[in-house]
């Protein structure tokens, strides 16, 4: 327990204070170059995702891709998974669903992908949670694991404005060359191990925020984006998302 930053309770009361979780998965959703590339070149045709509850980048892979997907999450509650599912013209057996505990489940079966957006940052033994990762990745399979860059201004802002949501996250981990080397360790190619993306920020439930910290974070938000529209470049500095690729040899 003491590798968790949240607990069981935590994620029953974030997911039931979303309004609406089903939403219609893009073709452009995020992430989805580097996802294409990987499922092409790759011939990928099993993907599981792990923490992914409501599950969009299962639907994303299934809708878009027709793969053979898993979704495993600690909390999983159905009727909203059934709901995305419909939302996006999908089935309910078109995706598999394991509803367990990751630090105590071992894997009937490995795949060809093996994702994960946002998870490990939740907790504090880096190196154990992407080895459970790999746990899942066949031979010649794929890891690919995304997390927030707080240690961009986006970070900032957070620990700044949002200090509760910001103390959920394992922020050491938030490193390129550590999540590299984790994975070298482990005796797996990397491929990709770095900042991505030009510029975000965002508020954790915005909505139920003060109104000047709202205008605040958008004026940020704009003049960020404008900066990075005139020269985009990915950095540690404002990047607002890490990207981890590696290939288990």
């Amino acid at each position: 327990m003491e590798n968790l930053l949240t607990d069981r309770a935590f994620w029953v009361n974030y997911w039931e204070q979303k309004p609406d979780l089903s939403v219609n998965i893009p073709a452009n959703y995020m992430f989805h170059e580097q996802l294409q590339k990987i499922i092409k070149t790759q011939q990928v045709q099993t993907a599981i995702e792990l923490g992914g509850f409501p599950g969009y980048y299962a639907v994303f892979l299934k809708k878009y891709f027709d793969l053979d997907v898993t979704l495993l999450d600690y909390f999983v509650h159905p009727p909203i998974t059934a709901k995305l599912l419909k939302e996006n013209g999908l089935e309910e057996k078109d995706i598999q669903i394991i509803e367990t505990d990751l630090f105590q489940y071992k894997p009937e079966k490995q795949y060809d992908l093996v994702l994960s957006f946002g998870l490990i940052e939740h907790f504090n033994d880096t190196a154990d949670i992407i080895n459970r990762h790999i746990n899942f990745v066949k031979p010649g399979g794929t890891l690919f694991i995304t997390l927030p860059n707080f240690k961009a201004l986006n970070g900032w802002f957070q620990k700044r404005f949002d200090p509760d949501n910001y103390d959920k996250h394992n922020i050491n981990c938030m490193d390129p060359k550590l999540l590299a080397g984790i994975c070298e360790q482990a005796g797996l190619e990397v491929i990709q191990s770095r900042f991505f993306g030009y510029f975000s920020l965002w508020l954790h439930e915005e909505k139920q925020k003060p109104l000047m910290l709202r205008l605040f974070k958008k004026s940020l938000w704009l003049g960020g984006k404008i900066l990075t529209k005139l020269f985009p470049f990915n950095s540690r500095q404002l990047s607002p998302y890490i990207i981890l690729e590696a290939k288990k040899v």
